[in-house]
């Protein structure tokens, strides 16, 4: 059996930018940052912060480009795909490697942002129980917006 799944909860790092392919789709491509601390030999803390180029299309591009902002974090379940092409200025061969999002939720919104659309539902078929939960609970408090914890972390402190 092979798996490819990747999962992330982190904060985007830049302003949303939808665009079309030839086909007419939409395309949303974006980086969202995760951040990971430890200590190190001599009992410091150490942060690192691991940056993930995340893809998304069609109608799930559309939403997170229209509820999302930058410093906002978001949940994005995916699979790894690397692409490779040819550099017209070096003529060497380019990768990159990203998430493509099958789904994707609201984590916390930064301060001063303005208040999102709802929970959109996965764009695959499998939800799990919690996912389905929320929904019903959105649908049953007749709710067009999700209650946000308060948290200490502002935007701007993030190294990006």
């Amino acid at each position: 059996m092979n798996v490819n799944k990747a999962i992330i909860i982190g904060r985007i790092t830049q302003d949303l930018e939808l665009k079309a392919m030839p086909n007419g789709n939409s395309v949303l491509n974006f980086s969202v940052a995760t951040n990971y601390s430890y200590k190190d030999a001599s009992g410091q803390k150490v942060e690192q912060t691991e940056f993930h180029n995340v893809v998304s299309f069609g109608k799930q591009a559309e939403n997170i480009a229209k509820y999302f902002v930058k410093g906002q974090e978001i949940y994005i379940e995916g699979r790894l795909q690397t692409r490779s092409w040819d550099d017209k200025e070096t003529g060497k061969k380019m990768y990159r490697t990203e998430i493509v999002a099958n789904q994707f939720e609201f984590g916390a919104k930064p301060n001063g942002a303005a208040q999102g659309g709802g929970n959109f539902a996965p764009q695959n078929n499998t939800q799990t129980n919690q996912n389905q939960n929320s929904n019903n609970n959105i649908e049953n408090n007749n709710a067009n917006e999700i209650e946000y914890p308060e948290e200490d972390i502002n935007p701007e402190d993030i190294p990006f």
